[in-house]
């Protein structure tokens, strides 16, 4: 009975240890292990790995994928991958994955150099330029800008004349914003003061873009006129981003474009032959539409 005890007492055996790379799912005779999937979805472009970032969504990808494999396998069954349009269909889409793998390896190697970034920077520096800004405006007749309850549709002169005084009420030392709350006919700023916050070059209508970007910060504009009206503008901040702040955006912006021109090297560098005879003479690009200015705001 002692000895029944003891026996009854002895721990059970230890499970064996679970395999490093299990099988996750199988097709007949095929089976793909975690590692494999999991190398699968790391080869898919980015938003293809965000959009498998679940279980659940990893769950139906594996299960698409082991239809297509189990009706791939039929195919070989059938010697489907023989037939001659599905070779050439099979040739043409190993050369585009190459293509497109070659690609990519072209855009870890094209890390532009520290002189390249900095040129860069330099040539586009107005781009990365910011302001903070208030501004009064007074419409005329024919603004897009709705016409304030109980307030005239001035004539273009009237509205100069307007502007003026109130220009005159700011240099006597009023509150910009105070003016702007009651003066501003764009109202959407006016209850702020005037405030149009920050914003960068080519936000704001041309005319009023080049105002913003050239007067002196703190001082008062003269009435500056665009399609909304006449307005007066008080620049209240204005810089640029650093060399080191835009460096990361603008190597983002180059290693593409250092890429396609790899690209475009290795093709010239290849004879190509395209008969005409066949496809016809080239035709030449059409020029391009004229980009009209951005409508930006008032």
């Amino acid at each position: 009975m002692l000895c029944g005890a003891l026996w009854a007492q002895a721990p059970a055996p230890a499970p064996e240890p679970a395999a490093a790379d299990p099988v996750v799912f199988s097709v007949g005779d095929e089976k793909m292990t975690r590692s494999e999937f999991e190398a699968l979805i790391a080869a898919m472009p980015e938003k293809a790995r965000q959009e498998l970032a679940s279980p659940q969504a990893r769950r139906r990808f594996a299960e698409n994928l082991s239809e297509i494999k189990a009706l791939a396998q039929e195919a070989r069954r059938r010697k489907i991958a023989d037939r001659a349009d599905v070779q050439r269909q099979l040739k043409l889409t190993e050369e585009n994955l190459l293509a497109n793998s070659l690609f990519q390896d072209l855009l870890k190697e094209s890390t532009p150099a520290e002189a390249e970034v900095r040129a860069y920077y330099e040539e586009h520096k107005t781009e990365y330029e910011s302001a903070k800004a208030r501004h009064i405006l007074i419409r005329f007749q024919g603004s897009r800008v709705p016409l304030r309850e109980g307030q005239p549709d001035r004539t273009d002169e009237e509205a100069l004349a307007k502007t003026q005084e109130v220009r005159k009420r700011l240099l006597a030392g009023e509150e910009f914003a105070a003016v702007a709350k009651a003066e501003s006919d764009d109202t959407g700023s006016g209850e702020e003061g005037g405030s149009l916050g920050e914003f960068g070059r080519g936000r704001m209508v041309p005319v009023f873009d080049e105002a913003v970007f050239s007067l002196p910060v703190g001082q008062v504009s003269e009435p500056v006129k665009s399609q909304f009206g006449y307005h007066l503008i008080l620049v209240e901040s204005r810089g640029a981003k650093s060399f080191d702040e835009m460096r990361g955006e603008i190597e983002r912006q180059q290693k593409p474009e250092k890429a396609r021109a790899t690209a475009e090297a290795i093709r010239a560098k290849t004879a190509i032959v395209i008969d005409e005879t066949y496809f016809g003479a080239e035709e030449p690009e059409p020029a391009p539409a004229p980009v009209p200015p951005p409508a930006g705001r008032p």
